[in-house]
């Protein structure tokens, strides 16, 4: 459900694993190309599609006997869908989300919003995170990934649906520790964009990689996550993947902002798309505010992104913070 570029590359793994997939798109154009051409040029250009992938507008007409629901919209727009989506919803079937956001009106993560929003029992709810770039993961280039779910079995089986000769899907029980580290890796890799931007090298970089994991941490322990999680594929793989690579698009948008560029100029140079983490920092600011725990990298974010605050004035305001123990 979501024919985005992340949506597009899971239902080619998923295909090319020998399942039958059908994606669902917004746009029947989307999915019409996927249909009849094997092609989704708009998210991944060159890129061709298995012939097990179909492709619809119809919501009813995706969800019709599946088996397992991919959840691939956006995580501010995914609990409107699924409160569309909610009388069509097979029973029985197993969810996992690609969401990495926390909703910015509840604050809620993915799979509460799919418990609670679509009447689904959070055993039979998984989330997919890790070092996944979707162009990469398209091209059959080999990664890693983890699925967490509650349910041990829920997550073996959908450990054996995902596996591919080029995609090693892990498991894990950790379900808050992969969500709060998949969304707030958006925020890091907006300010890593941002020192980018600013002409900045890799000694920066490592050490707002190295800090921002140590605040996604602090934040992922106060809601009662595993450590071991933020030292693992879907903590610091996915941050690494996410703040180093051109690919990222949030990295892409902070480097914008970095040299100057408004934050509409910003979107049009990222395809027209903003970036999760733009929408993410405020709700993870705002989770932060409610668990007490520090996170000065993602208020800087938030900062530059919904208070006009310029970035070459935040790096002033970052360095000259009172000195304590690392």
């Amino acid at each position: 459900m979501g024919s985005g570029s992340w949506g597009t590359a899971v239902g080619k793994v998923l295909a090319d694993g020998g399942n039958d997939v059908v994606m669902w798109a917004r746009r029947e154009q989307v999915a019409e190309e996927i249909r009849s051409r094997h092609t989704n040029d708009r998210y991944l250009p060159e890129v061709p599609l298995p012939e097990q992938m179909s492709g619809t507008s119809d919501p009813a007409e995706a969800l019709e006997g599946a088996s397992h629901v991919v959840l691939g919209v956006p995580a501010q727009s995914l609990g409107e869908n699924m409160r569309t989506w909610a009388s069509l919803l097979p029973k029985g079937a197993g969810y996992i989300s690609l969401a990495k956001g926390v909703e910015t009106a509840s604050l809620r993560r993915a799979s509460q919003i799919i418990a609670e929003d679509g009447a689904v029992d959070p055993s039979r709810i998984g989330v997919l995170s890790g070092p996944n770039l979707a162009k990469e993961i398209a091209e059959g280039q080999f990664a890693a990934t983890v699925i967490a779910s509650e349910n041990a079995q829920l997550a073996e089986e959908l450990q054996g649906i995902f596996a591919t000769s080029y995609l090693r899907p892990y498991t894990n029980n950790d379900v808050v520790g992969c969500e709060i580290a998949g969304a707030s890796k958006n925020v890091i890799a907006l300010v890593c964009g941002m020192a980018a931007g600013l002409g900045m090298g890799y000694n920066t970089s490592a050490t707002l990689i190295t800090r921002g994991l140590a605040e996604i941490t602090r934040l992922g322990i106060a809601l009662g996550a595993e450590q071991a999680t933020f030292s693992g594929l879907a903590g610091i793989g996915d941050l690494v993947a996410t703040c180093s690579s051109s690919l990222s698009r949030n990295r892409r948008f902070g480097e914008q902002l970095g040299m100057g560029r408004t934050m509409d100029e910003a979107q049009e140079a990222t395809n027209g798309q903003v970036a999760e983490g733009v929408k993410s920092c405020t709700s993870i600011r705002a989770l932060s505010q409610e668990a007490g725990v520090e996170m000065p990298l993602t208020e800087a974010a938030h900062l530059v992104c919904h208070e006009g605050i310029p970035v070459s004035q935040l790096v002033q305001a970052l360095m000259g913070r009172t000195k304590k123990s690392e």
